[in-house]
């Protein structure tokens, strides 16, 4: 008999939804695809409802879904977001953790963290690495513009 060392992946489940209940709840809350800030402030009160509620049903999750999914539609398109530079997100980090620029000198050395905060050089992807572990994030948004 042999055994396979391999790992199967898991599979999510999806409960299964009482339709006569989910269809309740779709009456209740009349859900559609939101156009205006108004629509968007009592989906997101619904929302805020719904994610207090403990336990919730499958259905109630469904529904929960469905709102965040019409409220995250409307803002990606109503509100733009302006993308943040590796520049600009080494001095938010720093700034958050209260901190200045010489706390990366050990890091990076002095004139690299002038350089790369001047804009004069650009983070190469092993100083994304070293910054990613210092900031405790990922080093991706050090090397690629970050959607903020």
């Amino acid at each position: 008999m042999t055994t396979s060392l391999m790992a199967t992946p898991r599979r999510r489940t999806i409960p299964k939804l009482n339709e006569n209940h989910y269809g309740r709840l779709l009456a209740k809350v009349h859900p559609v695809v939101i156009k205006t800030e108004e629509q968007n402030e009592r989906s997101l009160l619904r929302i805020e409802a719904l994610m207090r509620k403990v336990p919730r049903s499958p259905e109630e999750d469904a529904l929960l879904e469905l709102l965040m999914q019409l409220s995250e539609d409307f803002e990606r398109g109503r509100y733009k977001r302006n993308t943040a530079t590796p520049m600009e997100l080494i001095r938010f980090l720093l700034e958050q953790r209260q901190q200045s620029p010489r706390d990366l000198w050990d890091v990076l050395g002095k004139s690299r963290v002038s350089e790369i905060l001047s804009g004069t050089r650009p983070v190469t992807k092993s100083q994304a690495v070293k910054l990613g572990r210092f900031f405790g994030i990922s080093p991706a948004p050090f090397v690629f513009p970050l959607e903020g």
